[in-house]
């Protein structure tokens, strides 16, 4: 039964969302390139949302290709794995808390992407699910569509594991933070560019304070 005092110690939706993005900026975008690669992948990710509304394929075809590809590179190759003086936490704490995708779920997350579409070997049209491809075009059309679905099943299923082990606005207000990180991840990190630019490899996390009271950690993405 919940007790009103967990109820009143539940943050509000918005609370809890401006604290996930603030958690997923301070613990895992701090490297320059990383933080430019996710401006990069974030003007992507805007393409395709506009693109999803007339072909959904290829608007799979831009996230997983480009905007998946700059954004998770920098958190494997460029983001720090040391121990975090800022934050002042570990890795493998990082790592741990993370609500989000962390580095080993993301692994199993890119093997499926790699994998799925060597189902169009037995089945060029997944079983009826798709049209039968024509030309290349057509495979790589499918091949959209079979992202797409991933992509989608990635989101609902955390969703779904996070408000069962956690609480339901949990995963609601990650997956709202994951649709809308294009549009806060340009706002915060369109300077990055031009610091990188400066030889600046490492931010220095200026507008990082002491979490407020009560603040939890690891809600990244």
């Amino acid at each position: 039964m919940t007790t009103n005092a967990a109820v009143a110690a539940r943050p509000s939706f918005f609370e809890e969302l401006r604290e996930q993005r603030w958690d997923d900026h301070r613990y895992y975008h701090q490297s320059r390139i990383n933080q430019t690669l996710h401006f990069i992948s974030a003007l992507t990710f805007l393409t395709s949302f506009v693109v999803v509304f007339f072909n959904p394929a290829l608007a799979a075809l831009l996230g997983w290709l480009v905007a998946m590809v700059t954004r998770q590179s920098g958190h494997f190759f460029f983001e720090p794995k040391g121990y975090d003086e800022v934050n002042q936490a570990t890795h493998a704490h990082k790592e741990a808390i993370k609500v989000g995708y962390n580095l080993q779920r993301k692994v199993i997350l890119h093997a499926a992407w790699v994998a799925l579409p060597l189902i169009l070997i037995p089945s060029p049209t997944v079983f009826g699910l798709l049209d039968q491809p024509v030309g290349a075009w057509g495979y790589l059309m499918n091949i959209g569509m079979i992202w797409f679905a991933l992509g989608v099943a990635a989101i609902v299923i955390r969703v779904l594991y996070l408000s069962v082990t956690r609480h339901w606005q949990v995963g609601i207000c990650w997956a709202t933070k994951i649709l809308t990180d294009p549009f806060h991840d340009i706002a915060l990190y369109w300077r990055s560019p031009l610091a990188l630019l400066r030889g600046e490899l490492i931010d220095p996390m200026d507008d990082v304070v002491a979490p407020p009271a009560g603040s939890r950690a690891g809600h990244g993405a």
